[in-house]
């Protein structure tokens, strides 16, 4: 049992941490130290693995915290774990499998001296989308840390 906590919790660790990362300093560094163009192409090349981590780390969480639901108690606040990682993970797969390649197809607009008002707002819309998508995984996993601190307390 000890093992399986062990990977769950790792799992959500290395989910929520790699995301905190990534867009609260890589990406800000990457976009301070080098221009436009070239600092849109490194992040572009590391959404990549930032989304891989999330389509690895997601359902290993997931999974465990059905099984904690089923085999340990209290079960209310393991299942409500379940339910926030399951939530995150479908935002992930949303934001990586459907919003990141519509915001690649057009992500050159920024870089263009005079760019078409519509594609630049398109740009602009689905980038916020792709925020908002990932700051809500963020908070999901919150959730789902304190709903496992709860659970993992005496009197949970």
């Amino acid at each position: 049992m000890a093992i399986l906590l062990f990977l769950y919790l790792l799992a959500i660790v290395c989910w929520l941490g790699g995301m905190l990362f990534f867009t609260g300093i890589t990406t800000p560094v990457v976009f301070k130290l080098l221009p436009l163009a070239d600092a849109g192409k490194l992040v572009a090349g590391l959404f990549t693995y930032y989304y891989l981590l999330g389509y690895v780390a997601g359902p290993v969480s997931v999974a465990l915290a059905i099984y904690f639901a089923i085999a340990r108690s209290p079960r209310l606040w393991w299942s409500l774990s379940a339910i926030a990682l399951a939530v995150a993970l479908g935002l992930m797969v949303y934001a990586g499998a459907i919003v990141r390649p519509q915001v690649a197809a057009i992500r050159t607009v920024v870089e263009e001296q005079n760019p078409d008002p519509a594609r630049l707002a398109e740009f602009h819309r689905l980038h916020r989308l792709s925020v908002i998508l990932n700051v809500g995984v963020m908070v999901l996993n919150l959730t789902a840390l304190l709903t496992t601190a709860t659970a993992l307390t005496p009197n949970g």
